[in-house]
């Protein structure tokens, strides 16, 4: 199964973040996993993949212009029907607590439905995301003031991302066959 992580990232943390849950995904062996930064990631290539993820920062609450034209350009894919049934997960960062987390991974999953992609969130059954994360993907706060790249929580919430998206691609590829 091939896995596109597609991000957006000004200060690193949203790649690292990508990195993290592209990890998650190699962890279960099952995946080809592709980490692209938006100036990288070939629109053309996107359909030949069985899941998409992508993320970026928050910016006031929605998707940042980065990714935001890059997700444009897949109207092609949607005209076609090409992502139909493929599986979608999304991932944003923010520098603060309140920053907008849930607003802009709400965002960033509403042109994975216009497309007609199954949504892989994050459930509360994982332990770091029962208090802290989000059930519509992850979302974590990367406050300006600190050094930290990503927290022992974070990164274990980016691995959980990847194993899950894995987890679902594999029950809805074995299904079409």
């Amino acid at each position: 199964m091939k896995i596109l992580i597609v991000y957006d990232s000004e200060g690193g943390h949203t790649k690292a973040l990508a990195q993290t849950i592209a990890a998650g995904a190699e962890l279960t062996k099952e995946a080809t996993v592709i980490v692209k930064n938006v100036k990288e990631a070939d629109v053309r290539h996107v359909s030949e993949m069985d899941a998409i993820i992508w993320g970026c920062p928050g910016h006031f609450g929605t998707i940042s212009s980065g990714l935001k034209e890059w997700i444009d350009k897949l109207g092609f894919l949607w005209a076609e029907g090409k992502l139909v049934d493929k599986v979608g997960a999304v991932f944003c960062t923010t520098a603060t607590t309140h920053g907008g987390l849930e607003a802009t991974l709400l965002n960033l999953i509403t042109p994975m439905f216009h497309h007609g992609m199954i949504i892989a969130g994050l459930p509360g059954n994982i332990p770091e995301n029962a208090l802290y994360g989000s059930y519509y993907g992850l979302g974590i706060a990367c406050p300006v003031e600190s050094n930290q790249q990503l927290s022992e929580n974070d990164i274990a919430l980016g691995k959980a991302l990847g194993q899950r998206v894995v987890r679902v691609t594999q029950k809805f590829t074995q299904s079409r066959r």
